[in-house]
């Protein structure tokens, strides 16, 4: 693995908590404190992030099956995210129905935003000043 690599997934890391976290503070429920939405925009994704970009490569390789490693990668990444945050936050203050589904949906949302402005950026050739 070169340095290369491990710099865009630095920078991916920084682009992606950068979209997230400010969701997350937003549009997380309420029960929450501030401290732990803050904190679930950093973590939530350092957990992830090693997967989607050190192990699942070595298992669907992304420039030959660039779709299937997407929805594989990018479904992971959600269903891991809303129980990771659910495991840490949501058995353990106020619960409601309502505010599960709010939070789940938030960092469903997070993701999306994150990937899609990635891609969007991908496709600009944004990325190319580091691997280039």
């Amino acid at each position: 693995m070169d340095t290369s690599y491990l710099l865009l997934m630095l920078v991916g890391y920084v682009f992606s908590i950068s979209i997230e976290t400010p969701i997350l503070v937003a549009c997380v429920s309420r029960r929450h404190p501030m401290r732990h939405r803050l904190f679930a925009g950093v973590w939530l994704t350092a957990c992830t992030y090693p997967v989607l970009w050190l192990a699942l490569p070595a298992l669907i390789d992304p420039a030959e099956h660039r779709a299937q490693y997407l929805a594989v990668g990018e479904t992971f990444v959600a269903v891991a995210e809303c129980f990771l945050f659910w495991l840490a936050f949501g058995r353990t203050e106020p619960r409601s129905r309502t505010a599960t589904i709010q939070d789940m949906a938030a960092v469903t949302v997070a993701n999306l935003l994150s990937f899609g402005l990635g891609e969007l950026l991908n496709l600009a050739g944004g990325w190319n000043w580091l691997v280039g």
